[in-house]
């Protein structure tokens, strides 16, 4: 197994389109090094590559591998067969071929089929709340106390509906931190501690919302005096 740090890894990783952010890179590429050899990564939502190729890098540091769940939907919004020849294109770059695995299947059919451990599990599919419950429940197949980071968190609507409904009202996650909107949950009974953790991100959640509203409204220059200087949403 060659050893390649962040750095390298981020380099490759950047090079392709995706929303996924530095810090967000670091949080997948750490959890990914906490497995050990012969761990799978299950990865829901792939789009072109962009967090596969760090998950993928920092996997094949420890001997595991990465299964990238993404049915490749056509139309203008997900790009289909077009955005699946550049997740190949890019997994290939990175040399990757015989880390990365691809499902092209919604992940919500494949789940009913599914019979294999998971170690890591990264949620980053469809973001409403009926479609986010259902690829919570990939956490079935999850090693105990094993981690789940999930992208939109505390941002999306039907994300963030999810986690109040699943995490604060639920009995089997525990959130732990997050790195912008991607947040790192547990495998494990929650404490009334880390459910009031989870209510302590909601006034980040609700200025997240605004902005939201803001830029649908064309308010770019209000949407500033918050914080946010960007014509995208804040991920």
């Amino acid at each position: 197994m060659t050893s390649v740090g962040f750095e390298q890894a981020w380099e490759l990783g950047d090079q392709v389109p995706g929303w996924l952010t530095v810090d967000q890179a670091t949080a997948l590429w750490q959890a990914a090094l906490r497995l050990g050899p012969g761990a799978r990564i299950v990865e829901i939502g792939s789009h072109q590559g962009r967090s596969t190729t760090v998950l993928g890098i920092a996997a094949r540091s420890v001997g595991a591998t990465v299964v990238a769940v993404d049915p490749f939907v056509e139309g203008k919004l997900f790009g289909g067969t077009p955005t699946r020849d550049r997740f190949e294109k890019h997994v290939a770059r990175a040399g990757l071929g015989d880390v990365v695995s691809l499902q092209a299947e919604y992940s919500t059919k494949l789940r009913r089929r599914w019979d294999q451990r998971i170690d890591l599990l990264y949620i980053d599919g469809k973001h409403d709340y009926w479609t986010y419950t259902d690829d919570m429940r990939w956490s079935e197949f999850l090693v105990p106390n094993g981690e789940i980071l999930v992208h939109d968190a505390f941002s999306s609507i039907g994300v963030t509906s999810g986690i109040l409904v699943k995490v604060l009202c639920g009995n089997r996650f525990v959130y732990v931190d997050r790195a912008g909107s991607m947040a790192r949950f547990r495998l494990a009974a929650p404490t009334w501690a880390d459910r009031r953790r989870v209510l302590a991100e909601m006034p980040w959640f609700l200025r997240n919302v605004w902005i939201k509203v803001l830029l649908r409204l064309r308010l770019r220059p209000v949407a500033r005096l918050f914080g946010h200087d960007s014509p995208y949403d804040p991920y």
